[in-house]
């Protein structure tokens, strides 16, 4: 990559991405200790209408899981997540539930990353999107590590219930194409499917950068475009961005950092450029979140509302939902998890159904998926 010749003095540049985290924290962290965090939410108040898991702790299918992606299907939902031994284990494959009977269905590998007789790579981040029109996608990443995987994609022409043979998406001026990171596309009234993406790479120095991209389709992942990186993974190491939609042809990503806070871009042409990316108000413990834009034009976001330091509860011992209007001001509305716990709750995945209802996946200690259903009107 031509942005490694540019790294000629890497102690400089990691000084300044201290002081520049640092200085992030500070200014992010002080607006955020101004938010009122709400006390743990109960089922049949402020909106939370239901929290269950997808399978039970006692009935688990892996060891492990993570990374969990929901879309809604005819009749109901659908839920995928990697599992396996552990993270980064080559058994690791892709897993997938259905709900179409008000009860999820007992979860079934559906893909690995099998590559010969002698060689399986684990699998990572599944993503679920249904176009407007074409079959179910399931898009997942396949490699030994984040900074050496590559997308591959799957369809399906019954909400789920048989698999394509899944097929890599190919190369892009990037390296290997990625497909959604690991939040859900969004679909432009052309047709055009926009994937919020990132990559995770060293450079010479074995110096690591996170920078953030977007990857389209305009025939459902058969041919791609891919656009410059939006950050220059020194000012933010920032990750898996989420879309959302405002008048007058915005668009805004939120994003996953390193600098203890939510950054932000925005787009005043759909999607064509970006702005600087900056800080938003919010905390961020280095963790996913992920947003949706109401119908009624209200915004979303699910997310850690902690840092990595500091007094319980801290890193990803606590997850919660906040609202905005304009996607500058966010208020905490609901507190999803906030009891500590070694494995926490995290890389939360959200959808608003056709019914008008909300519904959110997430890990829960890394052991199950948790599903809830909110209902937006009471927020």
């Amino acid at each position: 990559m031509n942005f490694f010749s540019q790294k000629s003095n890497n102690r400089l540049l990691v000084f300044q991405r201290l002081i520049l985290g640092y200085l992030f924290f500070a200014s992010g962290w002080a607006l955020a200790q101004d938010l009122v965090i709400p006390e743990l939410a109960k089922v049949g108040a402020g909106g939370l209408l239901k929290s269950e898991l997808i399978y039970a702790l006692h009935n688990k299918p892996t060891p492990q899981c993570h990374a969990s992606t929901i879309e809604e299907i005819d009749g109901g939902l659908i839920a995928a997540w990697f599992g396996g031994k552990h993270e980064k284990n080559p058994d690791v494959g892709i897993w997938v539930s259905r709900n179409v009977t008000g009860r999820w269905s007992s979860p079934i590998e559906v893909a690995n990353g099998v590559q010969n007789e002698e060689l399986r790579y684990p699998c990572w981040n599944p993503v679920l999107f249904q176009p407007k029109e074409g079959p179910l996608l399931l898009f997942y990443k396949v490699g030994p590590s984040p900074s050496e995987w590559w997308g591959m994609l799957t369809t399906s022409e019954n909400d789920g219930l048989t698999w394509s043979d899944p097929r890599k998406l190919g190369r892009g001026i990037h390296g290997d194409l990625l497909g959604p990171i690991k939040n859900k596309p969004v679909q432009l009234d052309n047709g055009t499917i926009i994937c919020p993406t990132s990559i995770e790479y060293e450079d010479e120095q074995n110096d690591d950068f996170w920078r953030v991209f977007f990857e389209s389709t305009t025939d459902n992942g058969k041919t791609w475009e891919v656009t410059d990186y939006v950050n220059d993974g020194i000012e933010f190491d920032a990750i898996q961005p989420s879309i959302i939609f405002y008048p007058g042809n915005k668009m805004q990503i939120l994003c996953r950092t390193r600098q203890d806070v939510i950054a932000q871009s925005w787009s005043a042409d759909m999607g064509k450029t970006w702005s600087k990316m900056t800080a938003t108000s919010l905390p961020n413990p280095s963790a996913g979140t992920d947003a949706v834009t109401l119908k009624d034009g209200r915004q979303l976001l699910v997310y850690n509302h902690t840092t990595n330091d500091g007094p319980q509860p801290n890193d990803r011992n606590m997850l919660n939902l906040a609202i905005s209007t304009d996607g500058a001001n966010w208020k905490p509305v609901l507190t999803l998890e906030n009891k500590p716990a070694r494995s926490g709750y995290s890389y939360p995945a959200i959808i608003q159904a056709s019914d008008g209802l909300v519904h959110i996946t997430y890990t829960y200690l890394r052991e199950s998926v948790k599903h809830v259903v909110i209902d937006p009107k009471e927020l």
